[in-house]
């Protein structure tokens, strides 16, 4: 009989209490995950390999990034996009990606502060998912911009967020 369970549990499928079960199971769940990330290729840069910026996304934001990178190179601006397929494992050579770049700003559905609201300052401020994520992975300074009003992000937003980003003045609200 196999026993799913949430439990750590022995080599049989029994749930175990002990410690050197416990331990033995998450080191293998840690080596399979070590296993799966190399195999991962690394995504490819949309646009130029190395740049002003480099937009970074996941999940359903892949189109209207990218439509905002084609937008914003059309202006003349030297920005880049990435789309991470895996976030854990995270997939070799995203550090070096990162680092080819001026700025690298995360944009995704997920909550960020804003460091023009009257309480946020850089001490205090919540990043996105992603952003803190690729900041304590790589110790690259990744800024976020997020849009969390229900509805799916659209390109023109984007495109003022990564206008703002490049001139320094703080990102639209919209």
């Amino acid at each position: 009989m196999h026993t799913l369970t949430g439990l750590a549990h022995d080599r049989d499928s029994h749930v175990a209490y002990d410690a050197e079960s416990n331990e033995e199971g998450i080191r293998h769940r840690s080596l399979k995950l070590a296993a799966l990330q190399k195999t991962l290729r690394c995504p490819r840069v949309f646009g130029e390999a190395e740049g002003d910026l480099l937009l970074v996304g996941w999940g359903s934001t892949k189109g209207a990034i990218e439509e905002a990178v084609e937008r914003l190179i059309g202006e003349g601006r030297r920005v880049s996009a990435l789309h991470l397929e895996f976030i854990q494992p995270m997939p070799s050579g995203i550090g070096e990606i990162l680092r080819r770049f001026g700025k690298v700003m995360a944009v995704e559905s997920n909550w960020g502060d804003r460091l023009e609201d009257p309480v946020i300052d850089a001490e205090n401020r919540r990043y996105t998912a992603l952003a803190q994520l690729l900041r304590a992975r790589y110790l690259v300074d990744i800024d976020c911009w997020s849009d969390v009003r229900g509805r799916p992000i659209k390109p023109g937003s984007i495109v003022r967020a990564a206008r703002a980003k490049l001139d320094g003045a703080p990102a639209p609200r919209e």
